[in-house]
């Protein structure tokens, strides 16, 4: 029976997410293009955004809160993070965690490790969730925000040259390599009682994202075109259902995915 609910846990969750995406693709940005969404909420028009306007407004609002403009405690938590990795923090941080997978003690290991700076996940988590609550309070419509992010499809004026479109910093055609720090992070969040729940469902809708952008290589600056929608569903139907064993092992592949998602 276990096994029957599990296998049906599975199928609603890939039925959702390609529900949400399918909804995204075909109409989503038409839908928003006029600075509403279903909420009834209204955002000031901005010259020269491209993309869906909710969509723009999470990802610059996020930037918004966790960089531009830190909290005392957003900056505190960012101070004993980096005390923690020595100052060099995605190398660090990465290189630390792929050996420790390979270690049998795994993830025991990887949340000891990670122990020390609980209270600062938990303050980043708290400040990554309210953005996300705020502008998408039913999670699965995330998902089609992580897909425009992915695509880069999302130009936004306001923020800087060079850096304009709302996805994962890269150089022009190369994968992204920050997917695995932000992931790494929710591992440790998962691992260590910060809002486990919630990191657990929002994992995989980053992978998706990381499998998107690394078929779509966008420009950092510049409108890019959406992906074929099927490319989009396929890639959703790959993605979405994905547990953290898998997400652990597919997260071992550096800096793009690997070809097939690894069976758990």
């Amino acid at each position: 029976m276990a096994a029957q609910d599990h296998s049906r846990r599975r199928a609603l969750q890939i039925c959702l997410g390609a529900v949400a995406l399918s909804g995204y693709a075909t109409g989503g940005t038409t839908a928003f293009a006029a600075g509403h969404h279903p909420e009834g909420h209204h955002y000031p028009e901005v010259p020269g955004m491209s993309g869906d306007r909710r969509a723009n407004e999470l990802w610059y609002r996020f930037n918004v809160a966790t960089l531009y403009e830190q909290s005392a405690d957003v900056k505190e938590a960012y101070a004993q993070i980096n005390g923690h990795f020595g100052g060099n923090l995605p190398v660090t941080l990465r290189e630390n965690w792929a050996a420790m997978y390979k270690e049998p003690e795994y993830p025991r290991n990887y949340a000891a490790f990670m122990a020390p700076v609980t209270r600062a996940l938990r303050i980043l988590s708290r400040v990554q969730l309210d953005v996300f609550d705020t502008y998408y309070p039913h999670s699965r419509r995330l998902v089609g925000a992580f897909s425009d992010f992915g695509q880069g499809t999302l130009f936004d004026p306001r923020e800087r040259p060079g850096l304009r479109v709302h996805t994962m910093d890269a150089r022009p055609g190369q994968a992204p390599t920050a997917y695995h720090t932000w992931y790494l992070f929710m591992r440790a969040m998962m691992l260590l009682g910060v809002d486990v729940d919630r990191w657990r469902r929002v994992a995989p809708m980053l992978a998706f994202a990381w499998a998107v952008q690394n078929t779509a290589l966008p420009a950092m600056d510049e409108v890019n075109p959406p992906l074929p929608v099927n490319t989009l569903r396929r890639l959703a139907r790959t993605w979405l259902p994905t547990g953290s064993r898998q997400l652990d092992a597919a997260f071992q592949s550096f800096p793009a995915p690997p070809e097939t998602v690894p069976r758990p």
